[in-house]
């Protein structure tokens, strides 16, 4: 057998049958399998049987559209005859095709196998084991661990690195939409697949090489009173507490390391972070910095305004939370203009009060895919004059607003990056991202650049895990983020082979 190429799935295994209804149903499981492979690069089908009722046949004929598969209709007294003739119009070699189904017939299996087609059941775990050619799983979402382990048992060895991620499922489809998630090897030899955090992991990791995750996607809740860190401020779900675990356990490569995102949880840890910029600054360029920013336990200090002065702050400022994500009102923000208007601010405490910077309501999003560097030029909010004025707010001039939703964007602003008043200094900003990856110790990350107006100041305004990078073209986003994750893997194994012989050497020694 080689790699796999070809998946059929009988219908057996996508549906259900509502006896008192009469009705037929497509599995919740089977969705989003169909959707995975649906972006896979595999070639896939759906098998039927002749003398369907008609609403079944009709919801097959759907799906087959809706997940673009090939209706593939099999003779029950020889099945393998359409399957052959399948894997002859995919151009792929039968022995690099399999069929799923969860009907047992030994006579048929047989003969299905003897064309090289491998065959899997579902849900018969026991009743296969003396028929060659032939595979189980326990349930549909066994399916993608299956064709990795069948792949690693090809002779493809390291040349391929399967990648298992963790992400929350609407995050997920978009990046299957963009090709980022294939299950066919990639150019550069990554295949992926998803970890489901809900089924048991030792079974899943022991198909996967390194795993790639969205941690954010899974804190269950913040200690605002704790200090951040994994073992008091933020708490994952149990199953990303268990993966860590395991990864830790099991020596698996995580990326990143769960340790290594919390500062970009915590907008003062960040901030705090970033005022080492100064580093990389030199006379000849721009100056890259992070924004003046204070952080507040209460609004109503009555040293407020000195401890402004002293952070070099006036207003207007933006005030942000201090915890950057996991609880529901992690994004509410203000602007506020007036030292009184602090009095009944909704944005929750601890909180950020941040310089708000005049930048010709432009800002430019970079996003760092290992060693490569990208950006994109967005609307963003108003200076701040034009900001009071379109407010309409009455009796407090404080612009709130939740920034994943209702950012106030001046939509009238001209997207150019190359402006006469001042230029993107593109040349400082990729030294601050390669300065922030080895400070941050992050594969992937993303950061908010916004240039000040009149100093020409390039300040780093919000940074980010993982970020979509959907605004760059996914024929030159994708493939650096397979190569930014190949790197990342291939360093690991590379520490981890020296720390193993210094290891040996040591007690040889």
């Amino acid at each position: 057998m080689g790699p796999v190429k070809g998946v059929v799935l009988d219908e057996s295994v996508l549906f259900s049958v509502d006896d008192d209804e009469n009705s037929t149903h497509l599995l919740p499981a089977a969705e989003k399998m169909l959707f995975r492979l649906q972006y896979s690069n595999l070639h896939v089908g759906i098998s039927y049987k002749e003398g369907l009722c008609s609403q079944k046949g009709a919801l097959i004929q759907h799906v087959a559209v809706l997940y673009t598969l090939q209706l593939v209709k099999l003779d029950v007294s020889c099945p393998e005859h359409a399957l052959q003739a399948t894997s002859s119009a995919w151009d792929v070699i039968p022995d690099t095709c399999i069929f799923v189904t969860s009907i047992l017939d030994a006579v048929i299996c047989r003969n299905i196998c003897s064309k090289g087609w491998t065959v899997v059941l579902q849900g018969l775990e026991h009743t296969v084991s003396d028929m060659s050619g032939v595979t189980t799983i326990h349930k549909l979402q066994d399916l993608l661990i299956t064709l990795s382990r069948l792949n690693k048992m090809v002779a493809l060895g390291d040349s391929v690195i399967t990648v298992g991620y963790v992400m929350k499922w609407t995050r997920e489809k978009d990046f299957l939409k963009r090709g980022a998630f294939p299950t066919m090897p990639t150019s550069n030899g990554l295949t992926f697949i998803s970890i489901d955090l809900d089924l048991p992991l030792i079974p899943q990791l022991q198909t996967v090489d390194v795993v790639l995750h969205k941690a954010t996607d899974e804190i269950s809740s913040v200690d605002e009173g704790q200090m951040l860190s994994i073992s008091k401020g933020v708490i994952f779900s149990e199953g990303m507490q268990q993966l860590d675990r395991c990864m830790k356990h099991l020596h698996y490569h995580l990326i990143d390391p769960l340790e290594n995102i919390i500062p970009l949880l915590d907008r003062d840890a960040i901030q705090n972070i970033l005022q080492d910029l100064d580093e990389i600054n030199n006379p000849r360029s721009c100056r890259i910095r992070a924004p003046h920013y204070l952080k507040v336990s209460k609004f109503d200090e009555p040293d407020l305004v000195e401890k402004l002065n002293q952070a070099q702050l006036s207003l207007p400022a933006i005030v942000k939370p201090q915890i950057a994500c996991g609880v529901s009102n992690a994004h509410t923000m203000a602007v506020v203009f007036k030292m009184e208007e602090f009095a009944e601010l909704p944005v929750p405490l601890p909180s950020v009060i941040q310089e708000y910077i005049d930048h010709g309501s432009i800002v430019y999003k970079f996003y760092v895919l290992g060693e490569r560097v990208f950006y994109a030029v967005r609307s963003s909010t108003p200076n701040a004059a034009s900001l009071l004025l379109s407010s309409g707010n009455k009796g407090s001039s404080a612009v709130i607003f939740d920034s994943l939703k209702s950012l106030p964007v001046d939509s009238t602003t001209s997207l150019k990056s190359d402006s006469d008043e001042v230029k993107l200094d593109l040349d400082i900003v990729t030294s601050a991202a390669m300065w922030m990856r080895g400070k941050l110790h992050l594969t992937i990350f993303g950061f908010d650049v916004v240039i000040q107006a009149g100093t020409g100041d390039h300040v780093i305004v919000d940074v980010n895990y993982l970020p979509s990078f959907k605004e760059i073209p996914n024929e030159t986003a994708i493939p650096a983020f397979w190569e930014a994750i190949q790197s990342s893997y291939k360093s690991y194994k590379y520490s981890s082979k020296q720390d193993n012989h210094q290891d040996s050497t040591s007690h040889g020694g």
